[in-house]
């Protein structure tokens, strides 16, 4: 009787149940909408945090750089010697720096992965390679009489100014073409490639490194400076006169990373002057959520170094990515609680209204014998059917929408200033403590996640609950009398 009941009264009254529907519908695919575009956010940020950070990373140690006195070589500007011979006019000179913040002792790596909360520590070493190179042209000696007899001609006695006729010899031509190629190499501990530079890249072609290569003259290189400089697979690399075999090229899983080289960890100190030391050490927590207080035990702990977080980084992001982000996340989030609050009262003003309008109907129903809470059942009813259609279009606006912000893939910019300890980041294999600003474009997607449909589904019920409890209440009010009144 209630299903048959329900059927034939919401059948009678198609445009106000449609009416109602839609309401809850333009709220529920709102939520769903802003909900989906705030995950994508999360998504690109997550995507510009990796490319800084690194795979698995969550902190880094770094110190920053002293500043430089006038007797530092790095400080000052850069010099680059050539041996001159007459007979090879070509000349190469590299120039290898630690890059970003002061050198750290490799002991301290196994101090920072006795500290509490430490899952475990790896270090890396960046190095920035400028190479210079290029030829020598030699020049020509050569004189010209005849333009020193004209000069002699004005000179006391007309006599020439080279004497006896003759011009000195004077050199033309020569000179020389030079090139600079400016690159980044990380060393690697190559015991543990699960943390640093090349936790967020993968082996397109070749292999990586093996775990007995600690010392050994090999290289991977990213894909952009492979294909830039011609390089593959088998064929060696040179820096500052010494070769490394190519055994691999990584590309990186997200949008950036700022290294071009990776070496074995021993490899880059030697080549880089700094037996024994890193520049960054990469650390993962055993509680992804007790990282402010493994940062505090470290800063405690080891005096004079820098721990940067994940949080840290992000307050360094900027750009078109924060502001749509802080808009997804604020005004977005009031919005759609607003639109959302305006769907269910107006659904609960229509609900309450069409009751007003069935008086004699369940005036009549009562005279029959219904009772208040059965009248208020089939109301309630009414309305979660409301509800649930409104639901069921609301979830195909939404996905809807949700599918042309992913078909379209609106670009948003996202900033790296000064990471502050950072640099290109963990990962990246750019400079900790250097100054960098660096643009990163980020294709924006909004996925849509089983909770937001449930979520979406909940608040359709809730809706019809809520319009169905004003509805049913006033109905439950109605005696057999009004219906009377309402004849006459």
């Amino acid at each position: 009787m209630f299903g048959i009941y329900l059927k034939r009264e919401l059948s009678r009254r198609k445009k106000a149940a449609l009416v109602i529907a839609m309401g809850l519908a333009l709220g529920i695919a709102l939520v769903i909408t802003v909900t989906s575009v705030s995950a994508g956010m999360r998504q690109a940020q997550d995507k510009v945090l990796q490319s800084l950070y690194g795979l698995g990373t969550d902190m880094t140690v770094t110190k920053a750089r002293d500043a430089p006195s006038g007797d530092d070589e790095q400080g000052g500007g850069q010099r680059f010697e050539f041996d001159a011979s007459a007979d090879d006019d070509e000349q190469s000179s590299d120039r290898v720096m630690t890059q970003g913040g002061q050198t750290l002792k490799s002991s301290l790596v196994a101090k920072v992965a006795e500290q509490d909360g430490v899952s475990e520590a790896v270090g890396a070493l960046s190095l920035n390679v400028i190479k210079v190179d290029g030829s020598f042209t030699q020049g020509e000696a050569q004189s010209d009489d005849s333009s020193s007899a004209q000069q002699g001609q004005g000179a006391p006695g007309g006599t020439a100014t080279g004497g006896g006729g003759t011009s000195q010899p004077r050199v033309e031509g020569g000179g020389a073409s030079f090139g600079v190629n400016n690159y980044a190499v990380a060393g690697v501990d190559v015991t543990d490639q699960d943390l640093g530079p090349l936790a967020t890249s993968k082996i397109t072609k070749g292999k990586t490194f093996t775990a007995s290569q600690t010392d050994a003259k090999v290289a991977v290189l990213s894909k952009s400076y492979a294909t830039e400089n011609e390089y593959t697979v088998g064929e060696t690399i040179k820096i500052s006169d010494t070769k490394y075999k190519i055994i691999g090229i990584a590309t990186p899983d997200t949008s950036e990373s700022t290294t071009d080289v990776y070496l074995p960890l021993k490899q880059a100190q030697t080549l880089g002057d700094a037996k024994n030391t890193v520049t960054t050490i990469y650390v993962k927590a055993t509680d992804s959520q007790q990282i402010d207080a493994v940062k505090a035990t470290i800063q405690k702990n080891i005096s004079g170094t820098t721990v940067t977080t994940s949080a840290d980084l992000a307050e360094t992001v900027s750009g078109s990515l924060t502001t749509a982000s802080n808009l997804a996340t604020s005004v977005g989030k009031w919005l759609s609680i607003a639109v959302l609050a305006a769907a269910f009262l107006v659904a609960a003003l229509l609900t309450s209204s069409a009751v007003s309008r069935r008086v004699r109907e369940f005036g009549t129903l009562k005279a029959l014998g219904w009772p208040s809470r059965k009248v208020t059942r089939q109301v309630v009813g009414e309305s979660i059917v409301n509800g649930l259609l409104g639901g069921a279009l609301g979830i195909g606006l939404g996905l809807a929408a949700a599918y042309t912000v992913t078909a379209i893939s609106p670009t948003l910019k996202a900033e790296l200033g000064n990471t502050g300890g950072m640099g290109g980041g963990p990962g990246g294999g750019g400079a900790p403590g250097q100054q960098s600003s660096n643009a990163l474009e980020i294709a924006l997607s909004a996925p849509v996640s089983l909770s937001t449909i449930a979520l979406a589904a909940g608040l359709a019920i809730a809706g019809g609950l809520i319009a169905g409890a004003m509805g049913g209440w006033r109905a439950s009010r109605m005696r057999p009398a009004d219906a009377l009144r309402s004849v006459s």
